[in-house]
């Protein structure tokens, strides 16, 4: 399940922070991480927004005075937290809450994503329409602009219609 994490967080982070800098790939890489934790018996800290959290903090502390990497890496946590929404992660008090809500919530299930069975075919339907949608929308038919996305992370339409 990750065309709907993907999709989904990069246009909705392209709308809500209309920002020319931000390094898309990276808000998609951070939008599938947590998908990884399914592998592990998760979910695990992928899943809580202390991991977003931690991770913002330290690309502001680590790129302190370098505006534009700051931008740029913070692609990872804006993803990180867009999965969390998409995921519905919130629904689950002891994940979400973590450690506040007690330290035995993490492990030992299964993620959400893959424990959704029609749901998630469903989801990952949305999120191919809206692909297409988002395709014409930012005029990825272009190769330049495609190849501006592949190579620099940016969208070169971001307009408002």
């Amino acid at each position: 399940m990750f065309v709907w994490f993907i999709v989904t967080a990069v246009v909705a982070v392209a709308f809500i922070f209309d920002s020319p800098a931000m390094d898309f790939r990276l808000v998609a890489f951070g939008a599938a991480l947590p998908v990884a934790e399914g592998a592990m018996r998760g979910p695990w800290l992928l899943h809580t927004p202390i991991a977003a959290v931690v991770l913002l903090a330290g690309v502001m502390l680590l790129a302190q005075g370098r505006r534009l990497v700051q931008r740029r890496w913070l692609g990872v946590p804006i993803g990180l937290m867009a999965h969390l929404v998409l995921d519905g992660t919130w629904t689950d008090t002891g994940v979400f809450w973590w450690p506040f809500a007690g330290l035995d919530a993490l492990g030992g299930s299964r993620v959400p994503e893959f424990n959704r069975g029609a749901t998630g075919l469903l989801l990952e339907a949305a999120g191919l329409i809206i692909g297409v949608w988002a395709w014409r929308r930012f005029g990825l038919g272009n190769r330049t602009a495609r190849r501006l996305l592949l190579s620099e992370g940016r969208l070169s339409s971001l307009r408002r219609t």
